[in-house]
């Protein structure tokens, strides 16, 4: 969309100088050689921009300058003034005005000072709706899963997300707990400020203590210059540190200190620095026999453990999988540009049935790869290859040595090879009508082993007519 500019001076002359200058720009240029007309217009239409005289009769331009900013902030100003105005012009600028230009001005100088002040405009616009775009994705209420489970963690965000206050969100992985804490941060009052994410199962514990306090430049070796931590990149937002249970007890003892006196000092630094930040910690770990065990603080379990909420697994709320399916199937979708809409009843009762030790993060990894896998618009129960057959069965054979485990493992393994090259075959054939010479030329195979290859899994080219887990007509 052209932008919007409103020339405001009491000399016709200099406002046909201007539409001149920016005419050759797809500007909208509008015009009004009276101060109180530029502020009923103002009301009326949306500017982006206003080019306005500093004297002018009646209302004048500081005057208009102040009452523009008053009621509507968002329109950017530049001041036009006489060489003998230039202190009038810099008290334009302290009442917010975006630049000024002394007459007679230059046609570039003019074009450089509208472009500068339109792309400000354009750069502010991004990040206010960036903003709204994260803000409006973690929304608590666009978190996918009606289950009770589920509708129990929506409730808990939504009284504890306007407070201050310490959240631990336990969970097995992959089960959302950071997309909780986005929820809580985003549905806060301190939703417009930093969220900061620390994953403490990456890093060693003194690169851990200068993750989250910083350090100085010499405070250790490689230390070249300072670093600032994220207790003080996150101040007055949201510090949320993942497997919060992998912490090292001294640094514990460190943390524990930043909760109670909200201070902490940079490694290598004598200076203390105060800090303002929300803490939600995430843990997939039981921290209440970690305690018992030693290996975790009391003092700081209790401090950490203010509000807890409890990321359910996958297979306690199985009722949520073909919401997160069909979710994941349009991402996936997209992201790729294929046409698939539908998963088959064989597929949906596979992936309902399946226990999901991965939880969400592993549905999604399982419709991304059959999204990739399948040839029409369906997902049908052969494309899930990572999931078929992975429940324990009770006609295995149970290794009773080493040398049994090893053999096992290579069976394993050639029954997954297995899986992998019958769907390809079936896939292939289906693309192609059943041709097998177009099937072979199409995967880069010689037609011979194309053949050997469905003569091992005994696939036959009527049997590509149908979908992989879909009976066949008698």
């Amino acid at each position: 969309m052209s932008a919007r500019i409103l020339i405001v001076d009491d000399e016709e002359i200099v406002i046909r100088s201007c539409r001149r200058i920016l005419s050759d720009s797809s500007y909208l240029v509008d015009s009004t050689l009276d101060g109180q007309e530029a502020l009923r217009k103002v009301d009326e239409t949306e500017y982006d921009l206003m080019i306005l005289d500093i004297m002018m009769p009646g209302v004048d331009g500081l005057e208009v300058l102040q009452q523009v900013k008053e009621r509507h902030p968002d329109v950017d100003v530049i001041m036009v003034t006489g060489l003998s105005q230039i202190q009038t012009a810099v008290k334009a600028m302290k009442l917010g005005a975006f630049d000024y230009l002394p007459k007679p001005f230059d046609p570039d100088e003019l074009k450089h000072v509208v472009d500068r002040a339109l792309e400000r405009r354009r750069l502010l616009q991004e990040n206010r709706n960036l903003k709204t775009e994260v803000g409006s994705k973690y929304r608590f209420e666009n978190i996918i899963g009606a289950s009770a489970p589920m509708q129990a963690v929506y409730g808990l965000i939504a009284k504890c997300a306007p407070t201050n206050t310490t959240v631990l969100i336990t969970g097995e992985s992959g089960t959302g707990k950071e997309m909780i804490a986005r929820a809580i941060h985003y549905n806060s009052l301190r939703k417009d400020q930093p969220f900061v994410t620390v994953d403490c199962n990456t890093l060693s514990e003194n690169l851990l203590e200068s993750e989250l306090f910083g350090h100085t430049k010499g405070s250790f070796t490689g230390a070249v210059v300072n670093k600032r931590g994220m207790f003080e990149i996150a101040n007055n937002g949201t510090l949320f540190l993942d497997e919060f249970g992998n912490i090292p007890l001294a640094t514990q003892a460190k943390l524990l200190r930043v909760i109670q006196e909200r201070e902490f000092r940079a490694v290598g630094s004598t200076v203390t620095q105060k800090t303002n930040v929300r803490l939600i910690t995430a843990t997939n770990k039981d921290l209440k026999a970690m305690v018992a065990e030693g290996t975790f603080r009391e003092d700081l379990y209790y401090r950490i453990n203010v509000f807890p909420i409890h990321a359910p697994a996958l297979r306690e709320r199985r009722d949520d999988i073909p919401a997160l399916a069909f979710h994941f199937l349009k991402t996936f979708c997209n992201e790729l540009e294929k046409p698939v809409s539908e998963i088959s009843e064989a597929a949906m009762s596979t992936l309902v049935n399946y226990d999901w030790p991965g939880n969400v993060r592993e549905l999604e990894n399982t419709i991304h790869r059959a999204v990739i896998l399948a040839s029409d618009k369906v997902i049908h129960r052969a494309h899930l290859v990572n999931i078929i057959d992975s429940s324990p069965r009770l006609d295995l054979e149970v290794p009773r040595t080493g040398e049994d485990l090893k053999r096992l493992k290579k069976i394993a393994r050639e029954k997954s090879v297995e899986d992998v090259e019958k769907l390809f075959i079936q896939e292939t054939l289906k693309r192609n009508a059943s041709n097998v010479t177009k099937s072979a030329e199409e995967t880069g195979m010689q037609r011979s082993n194309f053949q050997a290859l469905m003569k091992k899994y005994n696939i036959r080219v009527r049997d590509t007519e149908y979908g992989p887990d879909e009976s066949q007509p008698s």
